[in-house]
């Protein structure tokens, strides 16, 4: 009878699918009806007088419905966040802009987090194999610590950082936390550069999207990831050293 129970839990179903299926329709609908113009430097540079004028006169307004779009565009893994967390800074300015993104993109992404683990969890248990067991209970064990690296590191996808660790068992408390802490350094970055946007905009150049890749601050963020990944060094450092003994 237990069986039958985890083959139940285990089985891919349409209700279980049904938090995917909404994210794959509204990634969808928004490709497809040109969503991603709007998500562009152009929209902001020729939209940026009407869009400060219009926060200016509703800013509660604007703080929610940008929270809420950010939310809902990191839910939904659509391409061009970046040019939300610019507009973020240029409107409500960098500490305000910071605190609202970090907030907005770490809700975005516990909602993908929670579906894909609804959606896939059971069912990539049920076929794992012994070493993605050994490779899940590792990452369990040190999973703010791995978390808090693969944000740092600015190459990772933030889609693919949102999926793996529901798929490996992270309990949701360790990704809300990992996932606001990690994202900050970014969004400083991203933010701050948004910030600046307007004498930008003013002499007619595109922002510097690439800045995050330049050493005066990738180093800062890599030194961070080893030290987030230093703990899981340690523990293997003692580990290895009392097996040699």
């Amino acid at each position: 009878m237990s069986n039958k129970t985890n083959g139940a839990k285990s089985a891919l179903s349409i209700q279980k699918l049904l938090p995917i299926i909404v994210i794959i329709t509204g990634f969808s609908a928004f490709i497809f009806s040109g969503g991603l113009d709007f998500l562009s430097f152009e929209t902001l540079s020729e939209h940026r007088v009407e869009i400060l004028n219009w926060c200016e006169s509703n800013m509660v307004l604007a703080v929610f419905t940008f929270i809420v779009v950010y939310t809902i565009v990191t839910a939904l893994s659509i391409p061009g966040a970046v040019w939300i967390t610019l507009s973020g800074g240029f409107i409500f300015g960098f500490l305000q802009g910071v605190i609202y993104v970090v907030i907005a993109a770490t809700s975005g992404a516990v909602l993908i987090f929670l579906a894909a683990r609804y959606a896939f969890a059971d069912y990539f248990h049920a076929k794992a194999g012994p070493a993605v067991t050994r490779m899940e209970d590792g990452f369990r064990k040190n999973a703010l610590s791995y978390l808090l690296f693969l944000r740092l590191v600015p190459v990772f996808p933030f889609w693919l950082v949102n999926l793996v660790p529901a798929l490996l068992g992270v309990q949701l408390r360790t990704y809300i936390i990992g996932t606001f802490f990690g994202i900050i350094p970014g969004s400083l970055v991203f933010t701050w550069v948004g910030s600046g946007l307007g004498a930008v905009l003013d002499r007619g150049e595109m922002p510097n999207i690439g800045i995050i890749f330049e050493p005066v601050v990738l180093f800062p963020i890599i030194g961070l990831s080893l030290l987030s990944i230093a703990p899981v060094l340690y523990k293997r450092f003692r580990a290895s050293h009392s097996e040699n003994l």
